[in-house]
Order: C-alpha cells, then structure tokens, then sequence
C-alpha cells in the first residue's frame, strides 16, 4: 500500500511538473519573419518584417485591434478643432521599459528626429501633413522646433497640421509615428536598439537578438496593457528561404509562417487546409525602372514596351495561385470612394499587347540586330526568383531581351534600389500603412525617400500638393486619380498584380486575423493547446 502510494504521488509530481512546463511553453510564441531585420529604429527602419517587431516593441499614440479598427494606444482619447487642422491628444499614465516615464516630449522629440533630414528617415513624408514637416525634410529650414507638434504638459500633445486631412489619424500607428526614447537615443547614438541598450514602450521588450538566427521577445513589465498580453514570449525567425520556413513548420518549430512556397499550394490546400490561411492584402507587386541612367532614362517607349509584354495573367495563374489579382495602376483595388486608374493597354488582349509591344520596342531602338541586355534585380526569394525568371523569358520571347537576374540579400537590396547607381529594372512592391490612395502614390514624389525608380514629376507633385488641402472627398479622390494616371502613363513602374497574405497558422494559435493590412501584433494573439 506505501509503495502504491507513493508510486502514486511520484505519477502525480511528474504529472503536475509536466503541466507546469507545458503551461511555461504554451506562451511561446515562434514567429516565421521572411528577412532578418535590417534594424528595429522605429524612425529608421523599413520593410514588413521590422514593422511586425516594432509593432510588438513600440506603441503609438494609437493602435490597431484585430479588426485593424483604429483604438486609442498611449493616448487616451483626442480632440480635434473644427477646421481639421488641430489634434490635441491626451495620454494615458505609460513607461518606458526602464521605469523612465513616457510623457508627450518623447512624442515631440521622435517626430522632430524623424523630419532631421541628418537622421536618414524613409518615411518621413508620412508626417508631411504636419506644420513645416516638408520644409524641414527638404532642408529648408532647420529650426525643428517649428514642426508643428508641442507638448502642452507632461500628458497633452497639440498637433498642428498644414491643412485638414482626412486620413492623419490612420498615420498614427505606424511605426515612423512611435516615440523613442530621447536619454537612450542621445547616449548611445546609432547603438541606441542594441539588446543591451534598447528601451521600448510597447507590450514587449528585446531580450535577446542573434543576426540570422533569431530575436527573442519578452512580455514588458511595465506596459500599461500588460494584464491583456496572454504570450509571455516571442520568437521570431528569419528565413528567407520559404521551403525551409515550410519545413520547420511542419516540424513543430514555428507556429506561423511568414509566407508559403508558391510551388507548394497544391499539396497545403490538399493536407494543411485548415492551417492555411489566404486573404486580401492591401498591397500592390510591380517592377521599377531606373528613370536616372540608361538604358531607362529618357527612354518611355522602351519603358512601356518591357510593360505590355508581361503576361500577368501567367504569372498569377501558373505561379502566384493564390489568389492575386493582376493590376495595371499602383493603387491596389478595394479602397472605398476611390476609382483606380486603368490604362488603356489593360484592355487590350495580350497578343495585341505584344504587338504594341515590339513596335514600340524598334521604336526605341532596338531590335533583333541590337538587343536590349538589361538586369533585373530581385532579392532573395523563391517567389520572386520564379516571378523574375518568368518575366525576363517573355522579355525574351516577345521581344528578343537579354536579361540577367541579379539576387541580392534583403539589406544589400535595399541599398542598391535606393542608391540607384546599378540598378535597371528591379522587383519592388508596397502595403499600404493606410487604407489610402495617398499611401502609394506619395511615394513617387520627387523627394520621397522611398522613391526608388527617381521618379520626378512637378504635375504629379502638385496634384498630390492640391489633394492634400482639398477637403471635398470626390474631388479629392479625382485629384488622386489624375496623379495616379501621370505615374502610370511615364511607365516609370509596371504594376503586376495585388497581394494576398498567405501563411500557415498552427490551430492553437488564437486571435490571427488574416486583414487587408496583415497586422497581427503579439498582443492580439493567444496560444490554446
């Protein structure tokens, strides 16, 4: 009887132990993020994969719900004036990582870092509504007290705006937006995210982070929100290589993926359908040109010739499959009051396309006797390795182009596009950080920093400059329509198709939305197993 017993007791200790451990990995969240992170400065950094760690480490002076509906994050509630051009924000009582208090300073603070054309921001044109954010960017002033942005007190923000705009409060939960941490960023400089310096206001906190390998997560002690955050730690894994992501997936190594292989939709509809989870993405897939050397500058016939002979409907019928859709303007469709711009070689038939094509190909130049040789850059991904490999064979098959692929790692890429000393033709794409027209085509302004293929139009410019001030919103989207129309007929970009997400979510992950801005912060996540 002693020995059942305490055979007993001993089953019940392992038992009990077996719980407890299985309860602790239960709030590990392990999290496929495509690229390692080119860094995690919330005004510096750029790319899908920093904005879901930074989502995690920062918050805004709003957020998102699952949803994606707008909700008060370290400001409580706002005000706004009747004229449109005055928000004033009342925080809530929030602290840095560190103990250190958040306070409306650290928002001024942040927001003048962002428009110091000497801190290298990308998205600084995100604040251009702001008082003087533009004339500060463009180095046309430098007295950065003039942004229009001030703490009235410890808790009460005022932003002033240069005019009414409709869409401000969707700018404030992206990450260009969050507020940093002026006594870290000013002693530790550009060193400031480094795990053992980082402080950050979100639900998390950065513990640990191997270049490559991973970057591990830990709930913050001192979020204001912390009671709601279910998942103790996060773990997210870079791997470009979308095979391998799949693999460790189906080893019990991640819970979701950041994308799937495209070859492998077939066998995931047929095994894993249930894990599968595809929806509408807010995003647009397209190829640049470099408008700033040969052989693309000056040069809009060759431009739209290397345009119409891509078959769109090849590459999202036999290579994407997953539901994209193949588009001719750089804003996505689905924003609601807007009439996306469709050019006139849309409604042609893809033989009559080609046709056009290789006329305006001799027309440019070339020809059988003096073929274009043109490189076409991509980065490092089995998707886009097929999606170029594709393109350049109907370059070759319509009209007789020479193309070399050229593969570049994540932050070479970037580096290389921006700096537009090499590039010729190269992949690029954008999600919207709005539910917009303006959060694409502001891109392509002269001055962006994201304006890769140095697209530089003053017509386009200043239909976007009178966009921004006008009030009427069909006027206002007529205007955006106008803008949209210059972009495209330069041929300075050839839009392919629009995204979907697609990943693998494991069935004890709880909270994933699969929404058209595919943000699914860590917080809004629970693991029930």
């Amino acid at each position: 009887m002693k020995n059942s017993k305490k055979t007993l007791l001993m089953a019940l200790s392992i038992a009990i132990n077996c719980a407890i451990q299985t309860a602790a990995a239960d709030t590990i969240l392990r999290r496929g993020n495509g690229v390692e992170p080119k860094g995690i400065d919330p005004q510096t950094s750029e790319g899908t994969a920093e904005a879901n760690i930074m989502r995690d480490l920062f918050e805004g002076l709003l957020a998102r719900d699952r949803d994606i509906n707008l909700i008060p994050g370290i400001a409580e509630k706002w005000d706004i004036s009747a004229d449109g051009k005055t928000y004033t924000f009342h925080l809530r009582d929030a602290k840095w990582s560190d103990g250190t208090p958040l306070t409306a300073h650290d928002f001024v603070y942040a927001w003048q870092r962002d428009v110091n054309p000497a801190t290298g921001s990308k998205y600084s044109f995100l604040l251009y509504p702001v008082k003087n954010a533009r004339a500060l960017t463009e180095g046309q002033s430098s007295d950065f007290d003039q942004l229009g942005i001030k703490a009235l007190d410890e808790h009460t923000l005022q932003i002033e705006l240069e005019a009414g705009t409709p869409y401000f409060l969707e700018l404030l939960s992206h990450p260009t937006t969050y507020p940093v941490p002026k006594h870290i960023v000013e002693k530790h400089g550009k060193n400031w995210t480094r795990t053992e310096n980082i402080v950050t206001n979100g639900a998390y906190i950065l513990k640990n982070w191997q270049p490559n390998a991973q970057m591990t997560l830990a709930k913050s002690d001192t979020y204001w929100d912390k009671n709601n955050v279910k998942i103790d730690q996060v773990i997210y894994y870079p791997t470009e290589d979308q095979n391998t992501e799949l693999k460790r997936y189906r080893a019990g190594e991640l819970d979701l993926t950041f994308v799937i292989p495209l070859d492998q939709i077939k066998w995931l509809r047929e095994n894993l359908q249930d894990e599968l989870k595809i929806g509408p993405y807010l995003g647009t897939y397209f190829f640049g040109y470099n408008l700033t050397r040969p052989p693309f500058k000056d040069n809009p016939k060759l431009r739209e010739a290397l345009t119409l002979a891509i078959d769109r409907d090849i590459i999202t019928g036999k290579i994407t499959g997953t539901g994209e859709k193949p588009v001719y303007g750089i804003v996505p469709p689905g924003i609601a009051g807007y009439d996306n711009y469709r050019p006139a070689y849309a409604d042609l038939s893809q033989k009559e396309r080609e046709e056009k094509a290789r006329q305006l190909y001799a027309e440019a130049g070339y020809g059988k006797d003096k073929p274009l040789k043109v490189e076409l850059l991509y980065n490092t991904s089995e998707g886009h390795k097929k999606i170029a490999i594709a393109t350049a064979a109907m370059w070759k098959k319509v009209l007789g182009v020479e193309t070399r692929l050229v593969n570049q790692e994540w932050k070479v890429f970037l580096a290389t596009r921006q700096e537009k000393a090499s590039t010729e033709a190269f992949r690029s794409g954008w999600i919207g950080d709005y539910n917009d027209p303006n959060s694409f085509l502001e891109l392509f302004t002269a001055k962006a920093g994201m304006n890769d293929p140095g697209y530089n139009s003053a017509k386009y410019d200043e239909l976007l400059q009178q966009a921004a001030h006008e009030q009427d919103p069909a006027k206002r989207a007529a205007l955006l329509k106008e803008a949209e129309q210059e972009l495209i007929d330069s041929y300075a970009v050839a839009p392919i198709y629009s995204y979907v997400t697609k990943r693998l979510v494991k069935p004890y992950v709880k909270g994933y939305s699969a929404n058209i801005l595919d943000e699914n912060p860590s917080k809004h996540l629970s693991i029930e197993k």
